[in-house]
C-alpha cells in the first residue's frame, strides 16, 4: 500500500496532547495562584512572597511532562516506522515472486527508531525550560500590572489581572522558532515537530524496505486539495534515491525479463521532499512504480479548496484559544463570555463542514484536561 505522512498523523496527537495538558495546567495554576486573595489589601506582598510555591508547582508539572513525553515520543515513532514498513511489505508482497517477495518482511527497526526519537526529544527539550520561565514571568507581570492599576485610577486590580491573564491564555507558552524562522507557541510547535517526525519515520521505513528489495522508482499520487508546494510533483515518477532533476531512465520491465523500458522521471524523492512534498498535513502518497505496468490513477474529487481546509484549521485554533481563555478567567463573567465564544466558533465550523463536505475533526477542537 502507498505511504504518506497522514498514515501516522494520529500518532502525533498523543504527544501533542501531553504538552497541551501541561500548558493548560500551567495557565490554571498561575490563574489560581493569582486569584487567591485578590481583594486583600496585602495581595501584592502575599503574591511576591508565594512565588517560590508557584515555582515548585510548575516544576512538578514539568517533571511529570518529561517523564510521560519521552515514552510517548518513542512509542509514536516506533508505531510510525512499523506502519511504513508494513505499507512497503504489502506492496512488495503483491509482486508475488523474485527478490521483491523475499524482501517482503520487516527489518529490525530499533536503531532507526532510537535515532529518530532522540532527535525529537532533543528538539522539544527546550520547551520544558521555557515553560518554567514563562509561568514565573507572567506571574510577576500580572502582579505588577494589578498592583499599579488602582494607583493610576485606570481600572481595578481584578480587571487588570483579568486582562493580563487573558493575554497569557491567548499566547500560551511562546518563543519557539522553527528552521524557517516561523514563531510558534508550545503546543503548536510540539505538534508540528512530532507530526514531522512520525511522518518522516513512516516514509523512511517505507523507502528503506523498498531499497532492500531493489526498487528504484516510486510514483506520487494526485491528491485533492493540494498545496502549491506539492502540486509540481503530483502524478510524477521519481527516483527513490540518486541525482536530482528530470530525465529519462532505462529500467527493466517489471514482469518481462530482458526487456527494458524508458521512464521519464521528474527528479528524486529526497529532492521532492526537500521542496515540500510529504510535509505534515500532506495528502499525497508515494508507492512503488512498476516499469511497463503502473499507470497514474485518476485524481479523486475535491471536497473543498486548500484555502477552505486552512480556514477550518483557523477556526479550530480559535475554539482552543477561547477554551484557554475560560481556563484563565478570574471570575464567572469572563468564563461565561469565553465559553460563548467557543460555541460561536464551533457554529462556524459546523457551517463550513456542511457547505464543503470536509470532515469535522472534533479532536482538533479539544484542549487537554489539566492534571
Amino acid at each position: 500500500m502507498p505511504v504518506s505522512p497522514a498514515m501516522a498523523e494520529n500518532l502525533a496527537a498523543a504527544v501533542a496532547s501531553l504538552y497541551e495538558q501541561a500548558e493548560l495546567a500551567l495557565i490554571e495554576r498561575v490563574t489560581r495562584a493569582l486569584a487567591e486573595g485578590l481583594d486583600s489589601p496585602r495581595w501584592t506582598d502575599l503574591k511576591l512572597a508565594a512565588i517560590g510555591n508557584l515555582r515548585t508547582a510548575v516544576e512538578e508539572i514539568i517533571a511529570a511532562l518529561q517523564a510521560d513525553a519521552s515514552g510517548a515520543i518513542h512509542q509514536a515513532l516506533a508505531e510510525a516506522y512499523d506502519r511504513g514498513q508494513q505499507a512497503a511489505i504489502a506492496e512488495l508482497g503483491a509482486l508475488a515472486t523474485g527478490p521483491a517477495l523475499a524482501a517482503a518482511e520487516a527489518l529490525p527497526a530499533a536503531a532507526a527508531v532510537d535515532r529518530l526519537a532522540a532527535a525529537l526529544v532533543q528538539e522539544t527539550g527546550p520547551a520544558h525550560l521555557r515553560m518554567l520561565r514563562t509561568a514565573l514571568d507572567v506571574y510577576r507581570t500580572v502582579v505588577a500590572a494589578a498592583s499599579a492599576a488602582p494607583l493610576v485610577g485606570a481600572t481595578t486590580r481584578r480587571e487588570a489581572a483579568a486582562r493580563a491573564l487573558a493575554k497569557f491564555a491567548d499566547r500560551g507558552v511562546t518563543g519557539f522558532v522553527d528552521r524557517s524562522n516561523r514563531a510558534w507557541n508550545l503546543t503548536s510547535y510540539v505538534e508540528m515537530a512530532t507530526r514531522s517526525a512520525v511522518g518522516r519515520a513512516a516514509v523512511e521505513a517505507h523507502t528503506d524496505r523498498l531499497a532492500a528489495a531493489g526498487v528504484k522508482l516510486v510514483i506520487v499520487s494526485d491528491a485533492p486539495e493540494e498545496c502549491d508546494r506539492c502540486k509540481p510533483w503530483e502524478g510524477k515518477v521519481l527516483r527513490r534515491e540518486g541525482p536530482s532533476g528530470p530525465g529519462v531512465v532505462e529500467v527493466e520491465h517489471a514482469t518481462e525479463d530482458g526487456r527494458t523500458v524508458s521512464v521519464r522521471v521528474a527528479g528524486s524523492l529526497p529532492e521532492a521532499r526537500a521542496s515540500g512534498l510529504l510535509h505534515p498535513n500532506c495528502r499525497h502518497t508515494v508507492s512503488i512504480y512498476l516499469p511497463g505496468l503502473t499507470r497514474p490513477r485518476p485524481k479523486p474529487p475535491s471536497r473543498a479548496t486548500y484555502e477552505q481546509t486552512q480556514e477550518q484549521r483557523r477556526l479550530e485554533r480559535q475554539v482552543r484559544a477561547w477554551k484557554r481563555r475560560a481556563a484563565a478567567a478570574v471570575d464567572d463573567a469572563a468564563r461565561v463570555k469565553a465559553n460563548a465564544k467557543v460555541r460561536d466558533y464551533q457554529g462556524r465550523i459546523r457551517e463550513l463542514v456542511a457547505d464543503t463536505g470536509l470532515p469535522r475533526k472534533a479532536r482538533r477542537e479539544q484542549i487537554g484536561t489539566a492534571r
